[in-house]
Parts: C-alpha cells; structure tokens; sequence
C-alpha cells in the first residue's frame, strides 16, 4: 500500500472534480430550463438528472415529487447527500486537511478558501437570486484547484495518483451526463425534424457543450451546425478535447503506468484494453449499437477499473 498522502489526494481529487460535475449538469438543466419547452420536458430533464446520478430513491425518500428547486436543493446544499457540491467540496477539503503537512500551503489554503467562501455563500441568496453565476464559480474554484496542484506538487507517486482519481471522475461524469442527455432526445436521430425543433435542438446542444466547455472547440473542430452524432463523437472518441472520455483514458493510464508496481499487471491491462476501445472505436458503429448502452458498459469498466486501482494501491478508510 502507498503512503495515506497518496490516498487522500487521490480522493481529494475526485471529490473536487466531482462538484464542478455536478455544477456543470446543473447548469446545463438549467440553462435548458429556460429554453421554450413543455414541462413534461422539462421534467424529464430533471429526473434525469437524479437517476443518471443514481440518486433519485434518496431523493424520492426526502422531498418526494421532483421539482427544479427541490433538486437544485438536494444536489447543491444538501449534507445528508454525499453527491451534494457541499459534501463534495467538505470531503476534498478534509482529505487535504489530513494530510496538512504534506501539501503545499497554496493547494491548502486554495481548497481551504473554497469551503469557507461556499458557507458564505450558501447563508445568503446569492445562489437563488443567480444559479447559472453559482455554477460557474464552482467550475472556477475547481480549476483554480487543480492549477494550483499542477504548479505546486512535487509530481511523485502522491501527484500521480491526485491526478487519476481526476481523471477517473471526469470520464465517469461526461459519460453520465452524455447519458442523460442524449436519453432524453433519442428521437432527434431518427426522421425529419421540423423548423422549430431544429431551433430548440441548436440552443440544447449548445447548451450541452457550453457545459462541458466544448463550445468553441466544437465550432473549431467540425466548422458545422452541431449535430448530435458529432457532439458525441467530441465528447467519447476525441483525444485532443479535454473532458471526453479518450483524453481522460489517456491520463489515467499515462499515471497508472508511472506507479506500476509488481501486482498492479491486470489493473494495468484493464485500463489499457479501455483506453484501446475508445481509440479504436468509430461513432457511427457506437450510434448503431445504442449509445446509452455503450455509455452504461463504459461506466460499469471505468467503477471496476477505480475500484481496482484502490484495491491494488490505496487504503480503504481514506474515503
């Protein structure tokens, strides 16, 4: 087993990278909630959210009918839910704070910082008054956190493994949110689409990509009307886009292979077998299949893979 520092980066990691995910399906509901639509639609978007995120039976228990602020409430503020951005960014915070002595002061008193200002925050109606600004600061603190990290850290096995369990929660987030939102508009792949819904499918995908921050690399890569077989293919298959799950497949096994050890072989033929398929794989052959099976195998790979990972190195109380 490695030292505890490495354990608890690795989980401080994931527990940052997972608020600004969840920050970023929020606020793609969100901003989608504000387009022109029926509420029967815009309800599907938001249980989506709840059962992509496997939380709906917590939340049924708890508020009962779903509705945007009882879910907004739940996944942002909510203690008793260990998804939450608060228990998201109160677990990383007291992962580093167990390891105060080892961490830089900066990547402390970033993560620090981040908790005390998220309390303010949450006492006053900031969040309320304006969630789209609460989204994006969380995203901002997120980055500012793993900037920090990377320019701070000596980048021995501790730093490997901050920057996997990155990489682990990233791929298993944009899969999710694929999921959900393509789920939810199936039916635009299939026949001719009217004017009106040809306008509402450019401003939901756009959405869509500005949540993932792929606007602009999407309009760089394609010059085209975004299409929805091309956004998937952007967000699964590109190595060059920074939050599609090749990229992440990619730093998870370029970190994995720096702190190979003489047990850690099949764990390492896992993620390289992973990471081969999504090189390998061709967007129209994964459309043909059925995505959301494809994005629900994939997630099943990528949990055994990180529960293999911290089976193999880490210590299991560091969670």
């Amino acid at each position: 087993m490695l030292s505890r520092t490495a354990d608890h980066l690795f989980w401080m990691s994931r527990y940052t990278e997972r608020a600004e995910n969840t920050a970023r399906m929020l606020d793609v509901n969100y901003q989608t909630s504000l387009l022109p639509q029926s509420a029967a639609v815009a309800q599907v978007g938001w249980e989506g959210l709840l059962s992509i995120s496997e939380l709906m039976p917590a939340y049924k228990a708890k508020y009962g009918e779903v509705t945007p602020h009882n879910v907004m409430d739940f996944m942002v503020r909510d203690e008793n839910n260990p998804s939450s951005i608060v228990s998201c960014l109160h677990a990383a915070r007291e992962n580093a704070r167990a390891v105060r002595g080892t961490l830089t002061t900066e990547v402390w008193e970033t993560l620090n910082s981040t908790w005390l200002k998220l309390a303010g925050y949450l006492k006053t109606k900031d969040f309320e008054r304006d969630p789209g600004a609460f989204f994006e600061w969380v995203k901002h603190r997120s980055h500012l956190s793993r900037g920090v990290a990377i320019g701070t850290m000596l980048q021995d096995e501790a730093f490997h493994f901050y920057r996997m369990g990155t990489f682990l929660e990233r791929s298993d987030n944009t899969a999710r949110l694929l999921d959900v939102k393509f789920h939810a508009v199936e039916s635009d792949f299939y026949g001719a689409a009217s004017e009106m819904d040809q306008e509402y499918d450019f401003y939901h995908w756009s959405a869509i990509l500005r949540s993932v921050s792929a606007f602009e690399v999407y309009r760089k890569v394609y010059r085209d009307v975004i299409k929805p077989e091309c956004v998937a293919e952007l967000l699964i298959l590109r190595p060059d886009m920074p939050r599609s799950l090749a990229a992440s497949m990619n730093e998870v096994v370029v970190n994995l292979k720096a702190v190979s050890n003489s047990h850690s072989a099949e764990t390492e033929r896992i993620a390289g077998k992973l990471r081969a398929d999504l090189q390998f794989d061709r967007i129209d052959e994964i459309l043909s299949t059925g995505l959301h099976a494809y994005l629900t195998q994939f997630l099943d790979r990528v949990n055994n893979l990180g529960s293999r990972i911290s089976r193999d190195f880490l210590m299991p109380s560091a969670a």
